[in-house]
C-alpha cells in the first residue's frame, strides 16, 4: 500500500525530512508510464544561515521556491546542463529543502533528473500526481542503522564550519 507524502510530511524540520526521506520513492508519471525508485542519498540545506544554501544570500529569484510552503519543489540548473531537484520543507518564509542525490540504481542529483525527466516547469510546484512528480511511501522500513551520515558533496565554498556539517544522508 503507497501512500503520497503531502505539505504535513515535509512542513517539519529539514534535517527530519531528509533522515525520513531515505526508503521513501521518487515517482514520475510520463505518458501512461510511470517510473518509481527508491530515494538512496539526500542531502539537507537548512535556512538563512547555512552557508551552503541558496538561501544564505537572502531572497532572489532563483531560491524563491526555497522560502515557500512544504512540499513545493525547487529546480535549478547547475554547471549549465544538469537539473537539480530539491522537495521545500519547513514553515513557510523559513528557507529550507532537501536535494535528491540519488535513488536506487542512480547515482548523483543530475543523473537522477536525467532517469526522471526532470526540468525548471516542475519549479515552485507542488509534488503531487497532478503535475507528474511527487514522492511515496510504499512502507519500506529504513532502521536507523542503516542510514550514514557525512558532509555535503561540492559544497566547499560554503567554509570549513558549514562544509563539514553531517547534513548528507545515505544508505550503506
Amino acid at each position: 500500500m503507497s501512500k503520497i507524502l503531502g505539505p504535513k510530511f515535509f512542513n517539519q524540520p529539514t534535517l527530519m525530512v531528509a533522515r525520513d526521506l531515505l526508503g521513501k520513492f521518487l515517482v514520475r508519471k510520463v505518458g501512461g508510464k510511470e517510473l518509481a525508485l527508491m530515494i538512496t542519498e539526500v542531502e539537507a540545506y537548512d535556512g538563512l544561515e547555512d552557508k551552503a544554501s541558496h538561501a544564505s544570500r537572502g531572497r532572489t529569484a532563483r531560491n524563491l521556491p526555497m522560502f515557500g510552503p512544504a512540499g513545493r519543489w525547487y529546480v535549478y540548473l547547475v554547471y549549465g546542463n544538469h537539473f537539480m531537484l530539491n522537495i521545500v520543507t519547513g514553515d513557510k518564509d523559513y528557507p529550507a529543502a532537501v536535494l535528491l542525490r540519488g535513488v536506487e540504481g542512480v547515482n548523483g542529483p543530475g543523473r537522477l533528473t536525467k532517469q526522471f525527466r526532470v526540468a525548471k516547469s516542475f519549479n515552485n510546484k507542488p509534488a503531487n500526481k497532478k503535475i507528474g512528480l511527487w514522492l511515496e511511501d510504499r512502507g519500506v522500513k529504513i532502521k536507523r542503522k542503516e542510514i550514514k551520515t557525512g558532509p555535503r558533496i561540492g559544497v566547499a565554498y560554503a567554509g570549513p564550519r558549514w562544509a563539514s556539517k553531517p547534513y548528507r544522508f545515505y544508505l550503506s
